[in-house]
């Protein structure tokens, strides 16, 4: 494998939730303060040890609630792991949510300016990259309206348009392209493929078997916070569908 840009060793998340017999919110906060509350822990992440070469494209799978996106998050720096550690090399892309840094009042044309100031690129760049964002998100004229006045499909179309509009090491998205229209999701797609034969390290998660299929020579296996398997896409898809099969019937 490649010089490792993504390396997890033994990663464990844990949240602590609460527990209270109290039901209005100052008996509960009563309860929080007084030290009266009970906490389970419950752990999203168990023990993950990965890595992951320049250039790679993996896909992230298993079933809702199995910690997929929580290990995208970690990867991402967007969270902290409860114990070992996470290491990620080089500039990165990260698509987690729908308009996820944006802001609500400014227009979606406003918004792409201040996600490239805030990245570091000049007035210029911006400008130039401006036709390409709008023609990947399939804004048109919406690009000068408000971004509360978007749907949620939309705002992760712009989100995703603007992720990719500038070179980077590593990009990760989680389901973005489970949003938009057929021919939005193609178009995705295809520039998620440029990307890869550019040379980018790639990170997705979704559900989708064909755009795991395209995309991704590799696949990750998660289930209740643990790795399950670790290898090429197409073999670990079928184990994975299999296993699917084998505990519905």
């Amino acid at each position: 494998m490649s010089e490792p840009v993504i390396s997890l060793d033994r990663v464990d998340v844990v949240y602590r939730l609460a527990h209270s017999h109290r039901v209005s919110i100052k008996e509960f906060a009563r309860d929080l303060v007084g030290g009266a509350l009970s906490y389970t822990e419950f752990r999203a992440l168990r023990q993950v040890s990965l890595t992951i070469g320049a250039g790679e494209s993996v896909g992230i799978i298993g079933p809702n609630g199995a910690g997929k996106s929580t290990l995208l998050k970690v990867m991402a720096g967007a969270l902290r792991p409860t114990r070992g550690s996470c290491r990620v090399g080089g500039r990165l892309s990260v698509v987690l949510d729908a308009a996820t840094g944006f802001d609500a009042e400014l227009t979606g044309a406003e918004n792409v300016q201040l996600a490239g100031l805030l990245l570091g690129r000049s007035r210029a760049e911006i400008a130039t990259a401006m036709e390409g964002i709008v023609a990947t998100s399939g804004l048109g004229d919406f690009i000068d309206s408000p971004l509360r006045s978007y749907s949620s499909g939309m705002a992760a179309r712009l989100s995703f348009a603007v992720s990719m509009a500038w070179s980077v090491d590593v990009l990760l998205t989680d389901e973005t392209l489970g949003v938009g229209d057929a021919a939005f999701r193609e178009r995705c797609i295809e520039r998620m493929l440029d990307l890869r034969r550019a040379g980018q390290t790639i990170v997705a998660v979704s559900h989708d078997r064909n755009t795991i299929l395209r995309l991704c020579d590799r696949a990750i296996w998660i289930d209740r916070g643990s790795l399950v398997a670790d290898g090429p896409a197409a073999d670990l898809l079928l184990r994975y569908e299999g296993a699917g099969s084998s505990a519905a019937s």
